[in-house]
């Protein structure tokens, strides 16, 4: 229907003569707003490769409806975890888990994959730590055209204690966010033209003409300096090392080709803050993050789907004003609806990787997926950084086990053993991660 054929509330009602309350009907709708993706999984992947990827989900969920009542591989999928039944085989939830010494509130989605204190240091309002995710990304990123993909529904880094991104470099920096699906997939998948990467050459030989300055300068004036002050060159000096390495890595990527890709089917002009866009949009950076998976662009993702103390449901519901509830049913309600509408999202993605074959098996069982939230809002709507929301799926060949409820109600290891866990999974030999006390041995199926 176009627009000079599409009806408004108005113009029906007027025609009726009688100030009543219409339902929405399709044809009031603008095209696009509601249409449901028609993106299907390949057939195949492009090889077997080990990957992570890390789903966080802002303001906690409706613990009451979220929790199992029962543990072990018999349990009772709670009325929020329902949604998950076909793939009940290939997920664990995980209960009483969470990051003693984080703070809490809004700061959840800064230390969900670190684990940090983010006050630790004297004297410093906020320091953070690296993310598990990027002690993937330092191993598998040598083969991969992209180290790691930051996506959140925000772009760039935000704030401290209201992060966009769920990922920090060895020094605790913040590494920036995309949020635009067509920006991701043309960085991921258009082929630049013969100038375009000529000008893309000049641009990293300027940076590195910057950066051999800059060391020379630094290197000149640590010598006149106190032990302190070298100690903050010093560090100063590994970011610059740090950055001529990611500079030379991608130089090294301008003339191999991107794989192709037919954008055909993807949503790629889905807007994150637009309520209506907002299941399309989630729809469409998981495709996109399925495909550059796919391909071999890269093996580590961590996602926010959405900012703390932001947020929306698949109508539009405000979600963080929903986690502040009080303990109020209606409010709770709410909130359980938008924990499945989360859950049906993640659903969707785990048949695509499970309907694509790689190896031996599928994509999803090469594939380790930590889904969850830093931030409890607990039964009446508190915010805390302990038992919080834990789901992990697929690696199956990466020796993790699944089909069941690990519940740890008194004594609980930190979430950093998760972490670890799943680090390891993917091939990465980390022997300490944060306040890690070691790997969740029940999670896995390797000794």
């Amino acid at each position: 229907m176009d627009a000079l054929n599409r009806l408004s509330r108005r113009h029906v009602l007027r025609g009726l003569g009688a100030a009543i309350s219409l339902p929405l009907l399709e044809a009031m709708v603008p095209r696009g707003w509601t249409a449901p993706s028609q993106f299907q999984p390949l057939e195949k992947s492009t090889g077997v490769h080990p990957r992570l990827l890390c789903c966080y989900i802002p303001n906690g969920v409706n613990i009451l409806e979220w929790v199992p009542k029962d543990s072990g591989p018999d349990y009772t999928l709670s009325p929020t975890l329902e949604v998950l039944k076909p793939h009940r085989s290939d997920f664990t939830v995980l209960s009483g888990l969470g990051h003693p010494h984080s703070q809490g509130g809004h700061s959840g989605a800064d230390t969900w994959l670190t684990g940090a204190d983010l006050k630790a240091v004297p004297g410093a309002d906020y320091t953070n730590t690296v993310s598990a995710d990027q002690l993937v990304a330092e191993v598998h990123g040598k083969q991969t055209r992209f180290a790691s993909l930051q996506l959140s529904d925000q772009s760039g880094t935000g704030a401290a204690g209201h992060s966009h991104t769920l990922s920090f470099d060895g020094r605790g920096t913040p590494l920036p966010a995309e949020n635009s699906p067509r920006r991701l997939f043309e960085r991921l998948f258009v082929p630049e033209s013969a100038s375009d990467r000529q000008a893309t050459l000049r641009r990293y030989a300027e940076r590195k003409s910057i950066l051999d300055s800059v060391r020379s300068e630094a290197d000149s004036l640590q010598k006149k300096l106190g032990q302190n002050d070298r100690r903050k060159v010093d560090e100063y000096l590994n970011s610059v090392r740090e950055t001529e390495q990611r500079v030379g890595r991608m130089e090294s990527w301008v003339d191999i080709p991107k794989p192709k890709v037919d954008e055909k089917d993807l949503q790629l002009g889905s807007q994150p803050g637009n309520a209506h866009d907002r299941p399309m949009w989630l729809d469409v950076m998981l495709e996109v993050s399925y495909l550059a998976m796919l391909t071999d662009t890269t093996r580590v993702i961590a996602f926010e789907w959405s900012r703390e103390a932001g947020g929306y449901g698949g109508g539009g519901e405000n979600h963080h004003e929903l986690s502040h509830h009080g303990g109020d049913e209606g409010m709770l309600k709410k909130l359980a609806q938008i924990d499945r509408f989360h859950l049906e999202r993640l659903g969707r993605l785990l048949t695509f990787l499970k309907n694509t074959k790689e190896g031996d098996g599928t994509m999803l069982d090469h594939t380790a997926i930590l889904f969850g939230s830093g931030m409890n809002s607990g039964a009446g709507g508190e915010h805390s950084p302990k038992n919080l929301p834990t789901l992990v799926a697929g690696g199956a060949k990466l020796g993790l086990k699944h089909g069941q409820h690990l519940a740890y109600d008194a004594n609980p290891p930190p979430l950093a053993n998760v972490l670890t866990t799943l680090v390891r999974a993917v091939g990465v030999p980390v022997d300490k991660f944060s306040d890690a006390t070691g790997n969740l041995t029940a999670l896995t199926s390797l000794s």
